[in-house]
């Protein structure tokens, strides 16, 4: 009794998973050999590198500058939008402030000085002051006792050198000074240093340094420890109206004004106050929405004082964007790179295609806009990275893909060679349904050959001239079949078997196929001739042609499939070609194939009955190397034998002697002189 394998034994599953390892690396081992080290180490390189671009976009020159931009639009778009940040009010020194005071740099103290003390008895939150004292004034004295009898706490504009190269040591000596001169309980330094990104756009937030005072928009509130890092994305607000600014903003000279003064302080109670300086000449910066917000600024950039401002809100409203953990950059360049591998192998319809790969670049130009709109801190999102990555992977993927279907390209078409014409095999590439698993019932011209007496020979050599002579045979037949266009459907021993006009017909199939059928003898003969020493002699080949109905296509199953044609035109070219042998001649065509071929070379060789077959066929043979009235001879006997004019056969004995070594013609004037009327002659 048979055994049938069990999946559920272990040893079954260990053999499957062998298995499937073995055609794991097999399939490896053929992409390597396809791929050769060069392309596939490149291929390998290109995917590393569409990874690295995908993560590292934000750091890599001129990438940066794309991704920054499209920060920049996707921080504008969302924005939060405010009708006032009623919380925070700057009071500034302006070109105004100026030409009052006289004085540009440093500015008056006085005016602060006046001010001050109106700020305070309006008892505001706190005070931040982003001006440096780095120089000494005659007015000191004056400001440090207004530090002094401060109530409210207050945060004085401190810089280091080390991160400040714009201040020289003596600057520095002077700034410590003067704060250690009046910090107390109620006013402290702060740090008020703004690091733009490389391109000069002031994105993000200063990283607080461990040597330096508390950053401004920190101290200025209670302690928030989700700013502790004092990292990521400025959400910088906008205005919900175009006629009203983000924040209030004063000029400093109006709370020193004891006119104005009291009636301002309405303005900053219980708020936060920043004090600073708006010049056209300093202290200026860009911002990703600095043209939306900046209302009062020509060039778009936003003054110092108004970005910590900015900052401080975004505490206040506690709007820390969330930070794309590290991983999950790494794994996003992953699979970007990875998609876009795989997008390069997508096949099918062109539109599909197109919108599986358009929808991919929509998703990395959307989806970082999305995650903004979320709440998520876009900043370091590589999002022109993602596209470029995405870019590499499929070029990468793509070139290697192409190489591979090149080269499987170029073994199908060699192999589809062997069998069909070269034109024929590049029209089946690019459109395979012309061959595809189905038959359909054609007219082709059918051919088929025969080599004289080679399997008596086969018994009489050894096995390895055998397989050397019927291979050069083979070889030479199969190029003359394709040079004339002809489709291959078989060998049978040493027999060739072709046809025409299938899987793809031309208008001149018949000539085609006429012409083989002569050249094939031809070939035949021109291997006799060239047979090695040794060797006894090979006989003629024989070649019958015929055109009719056939079934062509590919036949076999899935498995295992053969391109073939089936039918009355292929058994009549056959038994054509078997009937040389009784009526001594080389190639004989059916006159339904002569009449289609356009050829004028035929001389008629009678009417015969095929084994197997009760309808009697017409034959000719091609004799293109005779005369035109030797050809119009032979049919005129031919039509008189047809009306029973047997003495007129005589008239063949001249042409009989004139072409004495055409056995062929010889057996034609024995038929007709045994036969009456245009009778068939049957082949026994």
């Amino acid at each position: 009794m048979a055994s049938t394998a069990n999946p559920n034994d272990p040893a079954t599953s260990s053999r499957d998973v062998k298995a499937e390892a073995r055609g794991v690396l097999q399939s490896l081992r053929r992409l390597f050999d396809q791929l050769g080290p060069i392309r596939l180490g490149s291929t390998i390189l290109f995917l590393f590198l569409a990874l690295l671009m995908a993560r590292f976009s934000w750091t890599t020159p001129l990438i940066q500058d794309a991704e920054r931009a499209l920060y920049d639009m996707r921080a504008s778009v969302f924005a939060p939008e405010v009708e006032k940040e009623d919380r925070i009010v700057m009071i500034v020194y302006n070109e105004d402030t100026l030409k009052l005071t006289g004085q540009r740099s440093p500015v008056d103290r006085t005016i602060l000085a006046q001010a001050l003390e109106t700020i305070d008895a309006a008892q505001p939150k706190s005070i931040g002051i982003d001006i440096l004292f780095t120089m000494p004034q005659d007015d000191d004295e004056l400001l440090v006792s207004a530090f002094k009898q401060l109530e409210t706490p207050t945060y004085i504009a401190y810089a280091d050198p080390k991160y400040n190269p714009e201040i020289a040591f003596a600057e520095h000596e002077f700034l410590k000074s003067f704060l250690s001169e009046v910090e107390s309980e109620k006013l402290k330094p702060t740090s008020i240093r703004l690091n733009t990104d490389s391109d000069g756009v002031q994105r993000r937030w200063t990283p607080q340094k461990a040597e330096t005072p508390e950053f401004m928009a920190m101290a200025l509130t209670e302690p928030n420890p989700e700013f502790a890092a004092n990292n990521g994305a400025i959400r910088y607000l906008v205005p919900s109206s175009q006629d009203m600014p983000v924040f209030d903003k004063f000029p400093i000279e109006s709370f020193a004004d004891p006119a104005t003064a009291d009636m301002l302080q309405s303005f900053i109670k219980d708020k936060y106050v920043l004090i600073g300086g708006d010049f056209v000449d300093r202290d200026r910066f860009e911002t990703p929405i600095g043209s939306i917000t900046d209302l009062q600024s020509e060039d778009g950039k936003m003054i110092g004082l108004e970005v910590h401002a900015h900052m401080l809100a975004q505490l206040l409203n506690d709007d820390r964007p969330a930070l794309v953990p590290n991983w999950t950059l790494w794994a996003a360049a992953l699979i970007v790179a990875i998609c876009g591998g795989l997008s390069a192998l997508i096949m099918g319809n062109a539109v599909k295609v197109a919108f599986i790969l358009i929808g991919q670049f929509a998703f990395f130009l959307v989806f970082p806009f999305f995650l903004q709109n979320l709440g998520i801190d876009t900043l370091t999102l590589p999002a022109f990275g993602w596209a470029l990555g995405w870019l590499f992977g499929y070029s990468s993927v793509g070139s290697a893909a192409r190489t591979i279907n090149s080269k499987q390209r170029a073994f199908a078409q060699g192999a589809l060679g062997k069998y069909l014409p070269k034109s024929i095999a590049g029209e089946i590439l690019r459109d395979p349904e012309k061959l595809s698993l189905h038959g359909e019932k054609r007219q082709i011209f059918a051919v088929f050959t025969d080599l004289e007496g080679f399997t008596k020979l086969s018994h009489a050599i050894e096995p390895e001239m055998v397989a050397t002579l019927l291979n050069d045979y083979l070889d030479r037949l199969s190029e003359v079949a394709l040079e004339y266009g002809g489709t291959i459907d078989k060998f049978v021993g040493d027999a060739l078997v072709t046809f025409w006009g299938a899987p793809i017909a031309y208008p001149d199939d018949g000539e085609r196929a006429a012409k083989a059928a002569y050249a094939l003898y031809q070939a035949g003969e021109e291997f006799r001739k060239n047979v090695p020493e040794g060797v006894p002699p090979i006989g003629r080949t024989r070649v019958g042609l015929h055109y009719g109905d056939a079934i062509v296509g590919n036949f076999g199953g899935d498995g295992r499939i053969q391109y073939t044609a089936l039918g009355d035109a292929m058994n009549t070219a056959a038994r054509l070609e078997a009937a040389n042998k009784t009526l001594d001649t080389k190639v004989l065509v059916s006159r339904e194939a002569m009449e289609r071929t356009g050829l004028d070379w035929y001389r008629p060789m009678g009417t015969i009955t095929l084994r197997g077959r009760s309808t009697p066929v017409d034959v000719f043979e091609p004799v293109p190397d005779w005369e035109e009235k030797d050809r119009a001879a032979v049919t005129a006997v031919i039509a008189a034998h047809q009306k029973g004019d047997i003495d007129y056969v005589q008239a063949l004995s001249a042409i009989v002697t004139q072409y004495g070594e055409d056995l062929g013609l010889a057996n034609l004037r024995k038929r007709l002189e045994n036969t009456k009327n245009g009778e068939s002659y049957a082949l026994g």
